[in-house]
């Protein structure tokens, strides 16, 4: 079976009755689904992002945009854009509702800030903004509250996920990081 530009698409017999729907298959994905980088506990010492923080590496080894007082923003090591960067509070809490006042008014002030950088160095359409509580949610480190800043643009779900099963990033991590931080 071939796809746009001969590109060969694999078609998995035996999945049952063809219901007509393509399948987009993400492998690389699967090292972060079966725990890699994720704790081992809910505790803030098998935290990533408190390890990270903690580590006493420069910013630009760990993919740290900006720290604050109480909360900094890093990049997503797994991002669905580029650009796609995370606010979080330094204090190891699961839950929205844990944070303080005044983590919380720091959480959104640092996410429109995110916003107004990112806008600033890559003019993105829109976003989206989240929490994903808890892993019935979508929270792949549920232990660390975490909010999600995502740059969308007008056709950046084109063909090239749905089609060519390739999610295309234009720049690396670390010269992502260089922007967004040097904006900061």
């Amino acid at each position: 079976m071939s796809g746009p530009e001969n590109v060969e698409l694999t078609a998995q017999e035996g999945v049952g009755v063809s219901d007509a729907l393509q399948r987009l298959w993400t492998p690389h994905r699967m090292a972060y689904i079966q725990g890699e980088n994720k704790p081992e506990s809910d505790h803030s010492d098998g935290c990533p992002f408190c390890r990270l923080v903690e580590s006493g590496k420069p910013d630009d080894d760990t993919l740290i945009v900006a720290r604050d007082e109480l909360v900094f923003a890093i990049l997503n090591l797994y991002p669905y854009n580029p650009g796609h960067l995370m606010v979080l509070p330094y204090r190891h809490v699961a839950d929205y509702t844990e944070l303080t006042p005044e983590e919380t008014v720091a959480v959104a002030e640092y996410t429109q800030h995110a916003m107004r950088v990112i806008r600033e160095v890559s003019a993105p359409h829109g976003f989206n903004i989240g929490l994903n509580q808890g892993p019935v949610a979508g929270a792949g480190i549920a232990a660390h509250l975490h909010q999600h800043v995502v740059p969308r643009w007008g056709g950046d779900s084109n063909f090239m996920p749905v089609i060519g099963h390739t999610k295309v990033l234009p720049q690396l991590l670390g010269e992502t990081r260089k922007l967004l931080a040097d904006a900061w």
